[in-house]
């Protein structure tokens, strides 16, 4: 089914965004890759199957007019857009109390703005097709994680935004999907900020135990494919999900204690 289809995936350059990428290729799909790195996307177009047509667009998503731009080339290329997938995202590491707020200002503007700036202008083209618009959040959008309170924030606003989206054209048969991976192989952690926001550099978690990107991109497939509301992985994040909806507390102490076991975590 998706052979042909014009998919525009941000933060493409790297994680669950070039593994998806590498899928989608593999499928049939023609791909417009988004990132702020154009020297990796151009890596990564090379190595896509010679039948999938795919161009790079050096994007900052947490500029509207980068937005705007990634959906004209897109319109230019292929002349249509099926599916968009906000893929593009930052992390955090350190207590609210010790943040410079302008962190939590820069997640809000990477992966909330990011996410509602390109489905707006990609939208009305992803409409015509009947197609999809995707979300990638995590865990920390169902339940708030400690030590990332401007990550929790923006991945909630993200839920609430595609949530209301969703309601918004039940009859214009758009389908809209929010993707929560748990902790899964990727980046993000070496590039989370931390309370002054200068980079974290070093993941606090054993990247080897977690979901490989692969895997998760495979699950973002199928999602599309069945045109799933909401997709939850791994078992601890489906059962911190169910959990937290009749033992709330217990999971906030199950909760603080599992995180508070990273390498060098803020909490005690």
């Amino acid at each position: 089914m998706f052979k042909n289809k014009v998919i525009i995936i941000t933060g493409a350059s790297s994680g669950i965004g070039m593994a998806a990428a590498r899928e989608f290729g593999n499928l049939g799909a023609n791909l417009v890759l988004a990132a702020r790195s154009s020297e990796k996307l151009e890596a990564l177009v090379k190595e896509l199957p010679p039948e999938c047509k795919s161009i790079a667009v050096k994007c900052d998503v947490s500029i509207e007019d980068d937005c705007k731009n990634l959906v004209v080339q897109a319109i230019s290329k292929f002349g249509k857009i099926d599916i968009l997938v906000n893929n593009a995202g930052i992390s955090m590491r350190a207590l609210f109390k010790d943040l410079d707020l302008s962190v939590i200002k820069q997640l809000m503007d990477v992966n909330f703005w990011g996410t509602v700036y390109c489905t707006k202008y990609a939208l009305p083209h992803i409409l015509q097709q009947q197609g999809s618009v995707v979300g990638v959040i995590s865990i920390a959008g169902y339940k708030g994680l400690p030590a990332r309170t401007g990550y929790s924030a923006s991945k909630f606003a993200i839920y609430g935004f595609l949530d209301t989206l969703r309601i918004e054209h039940l009859k214009d048969n758009l389908h809209v999907m929010i993707f929560a991976p748990g902790f899964t192989a990727s980046n993000i952690r070496e590039q989370a900020l931390v309370a002054n926001g200068s980079k974290q550099g070093d993941t606090p978690r054993d990247e080897n135990k977690m979901m490989s990107a692969e895997e998760c991109a495979k699950h973002l497939v199928k999602g599309i494919k069945k045109r799933k509301a909401e997709v939850i992985l791994t078992p601890i994040g489906k059962l911190l999900v169910v959990l937290n909806k009749f033992l709330p507390r217990l999971v906030d102490k199950l909760e603080y204690n599992y995180m508070k076991k990273e390498a060098g975590s803020p909490l005690k």
